[in-house]
This record gives structure tokens, sequence and C-alpha cells, in this order.
């Protein structure tokens, strides 16, 4: 899938320093998830709490991807990631020497962690200006595979927090961050095309673009998917089928990568297929996926099975959203890279506190997986209704017949 074109096309070292960064930003983004257990042990959390406090680092990184996407267009991206992972370095580091004493310290942490979750809109829109249109959603599928940086939370902050405590953890995150900190400043560069600064109304002028909130829509519900899941499973295991928080993060673990590695094929398919086609397939898998797994399965084993195919699933949707988005606004990618990017942790916010608040109203988490599950066959409905008019209209505005398009 990966010819010497590609290689040539860009610049590989900018790319490899923009998943390095993406990939452990998301590795601390989603860090409450997997030390939540012993976090909830700690401050005696119920359900809810527990739901809430690890959706607000989500929520957070979806609304400070918008300021990421402006500063991105504004002051270029590597600038913008400089600045992001000196505030995640230096507000870990704070929590580990001071400690977190309360609940309430545990949700303002979960806001600090939200600015490595708006890496999202600096690290795609960094890669993404180095390759052209043939090679754009394979580019941002291998920048994105930085999702996978949530499995490496789930596969070790549980056993280390067991061996050190889950404060200490927060210390130790800091030592792989300040190593892709580094690489990144060493290796990534601005493209030489970088467009021109504008003004705050000029971005802000992309929202009176239907076709923004279109791929905004599309992407709540597969990167909402699969950072809600991210972020819950481990605790999704624990309180389910009674795991070991350490063999919770290892399933968890295996989804994340599950979703995360698929994510360039996704991408791939796009550009072979169209974006549109793998999308309208990977939200009806989605959705079999995600109402299958909202009914309790008779062993861990089979729920890990059920769910990882739904994760592989809204993975491979991940990489075709943006595959689509460098064909409608590549002048714009920057800020609709930021707003994408907000409305699918917007859309993870949402799965990951609906499960909270299902497991407390209910005793289940059935009600929040079905309701994602629905939320996906919306949004194949949606891509239906307009994939007809993105065929032509795009093509107008590319100066190209619709038949060179990849939708």
């Amino acid at each position: 899938m990966i010819d010497r074109s590609f290689f040539k096309a860009g610049h590989v070292p900018t790319l490899f320093s923009a998943f390095l960064y993406f990939d452990l930003s998301f590795m601390v983004w989603v860090l409450l998830g997997p030390l939540g257990v012993a976090i909830a042990d700690t401050f005696g959390l119920d359900p809810a709490q527990k739901g809430l406090m690890v959706a607000v680092p989500v929520l957070a990184g979806a609304l400070l991807r918008v300021v990421a996407g402006l500063l991105v267009d504004h002051i270029g991206p590597k600038k913008t990631g400089i600045i992001g992972q000196l505030i995640v370095l230096a507000g870990l580091g704070l929590a580990w020497f001071l400690g977190v004493h309360s609940y309430s310290q545990v949700l303002l942490l979960g806001v600090v962690l939200g600015v490595a979750g708006a890496s999202f809109a600096v690290a795609l829109p960094l890669a993404s200006r180095w390759y052209p249109p043939e090679h754009q959603g394979l580019a941002l599928g291998i920048a994105g595979a930085g999702n996978s940086g949530t499995a490496l939370a789930a596969l070790f902050a549980p056993f280390l927090a067991k061996e050190f405590g889950w404060t200490n953890v927060l210390g130790l995150a800091t030592l792989p961050l300040a190593v892709a900190f580094v690489v990144y400043v060493l290796f990534a560069k601005d493209a030489p095309d970088r467009p021109a600064p504008k003004s705050l109304g000029e971005y802000l002028a992309v929202l009176k673009t239907p076709d923004a909130w279109w791929l905004m829509l599309l992407y709540s519900v597969t990167f909402g998917g699969f950072v809600g899941l991210s972020s819950s499973l481990t605790i999704y295991f624990n309180a389910e089928y009674g795991l070991d928080p350490v063999i919770a993060g290892f399933f968890t673990a295996a989804c994340v990568f599950a979703g995360s590695f698929v994510r360039p094929v996704g991408g791939g398919l796009a550009d072979r297929y169209g974006g549109v086609r793998t999308l309208s397939v990977v939200y009806v898998l989605a959705a079999i996926g995600l109402a299958a797994a909202s009914f309790h399965m008779p062993s861990p084993w089979i729920a890990l099975a059920v769910i990882m195919f739904a994760m592989l699933a809204l993975g491979a949707g991940n990489g075709a959203v943006f595959q689509l988005a460098p064909q409608r606004f590549r002048k714009e990618i920057g800020v609709v890279t930021g707003l994408v990017g907000a409305t699918g942790g917007i859309g993870g916010f949402y799965l990951a506190a609906s499960l909270g608040w299902a497991k407390q109203a209910t005793g289940s988490y059935q009600a929040g997986l079905i309701g994602f599950a629905a939320m996906a066959l919306m949004a194949f409905l949606a891509l239906s209704s307009v994939k007809h008019q993105w065929r032509r209209t795009w093509a107008e505005l590319a100066g190209a017949s619709p038949a060179t398009l990849r939708l």
C-alpha cells in the first residue's frame, strides 16, 4: 500500500515527529482512564463520578483543539506543538510534585491533560501540508495512528500504579514526553507552502460552510467512539467482569491497538475506493459492534472480541474522514482539523459520560452503548444524503470532473 512515490512526495522526518508527538500526547490525554480504578479507590468515587473523571480530559481536549487549530494557521504547527508540549510537561510535573488530594483536583488535572488531546489539531496539519492530495489519506493515517498512545496508557499505567502508586505515574509519564519533545524540536519542520495567517473572522467563516458541519458530525462518531471507549474500557472491564485493573488494562490496550493501527488502513482504503464508500461500510459495522457489546457477554473474552470489532471499524473511519477533509478544505486545513477534531472529542465526552451515567442509573452500561450505536446509524444516513451533492460541488470547487475525486 506504501510505494516509493509516497516517501518522495513529503517529508518523512516531520511525519515521524508528528506521529511520535501525537502518540505520546494521546498516552497522557487518556491517562485518567487506566488509572481510574486506583483513583476511584482513593477518593471513593461512584460510577457517575468515574465517568465524568475520564470524560473531562476528552471534553477539554475537544475545546482546546479549536484554539490549537487557530494557532496552527497563525503561527504554524511546529510552534503550536512546542507550546502545547511544554504546558503538559509542566502540568504533569507539578501534579506529581505537589500531589493530587481531592476529586476536584483530579478534574483540574483532566483539564491540563486536555492540552495533550489538542495535539490532534497540530500533528495532522503538520503532516498534511507536506503531502499532495493523492497521498493525504495515507499520510494522515500514519500521523493519526498516534491514537495508539491510548493503548500505551492502558498497557502500562495500571501496572505502574499498582507498583509505585498512581500519583507517581504522573511523574513517570513526563519521561517519554520529554523524549518526544526533543525529537519534535530537532526534526519537525513546517511545510514551505504554509498559508498566510488569516483574521479570526476568516477562520470562523468556515463554520458558514455546511460541508464543515457534516465532517464534524461524521468524526464525532468515529473518533468519539474510539476515544470514549479508550478512556472507559479499563473501568468497564473491571466493573462488568471483575478483572484486575492490570488485566483490564491489557484488554483495553488490545482494543485500542486494533483501532489505532487500522487508521492508516482506513485512510489507504479511502484513497483507493473513496472516503464516502469506506465510511458507509464503517458506520454499519460500528453500529453492529456497539449494539452487540451492549449485551452482557458470557465471558470477558467474548466481550473483548466484540468491542475490538467495533474499535476496528471506528479506527478505520477516523482515517477515512481525514481523507475527505483536505480535499474540501486544503487551504483551511488547520482550523478545519481543529473544528472536526473538537467535535470528535465532544463525541468521546458524550460516550464516556453516558456510560458512567447509565451504569449509575440502571446498573448496566447498555443504554450508553445502544445510544452510540444509534448515532453511528444516524451518521450513515447523513452521509448517504449528502454524498451525491459532494461529488458534484467538490469537483466544481476543485475545477475537476467528479470522476477525478477520491470520494
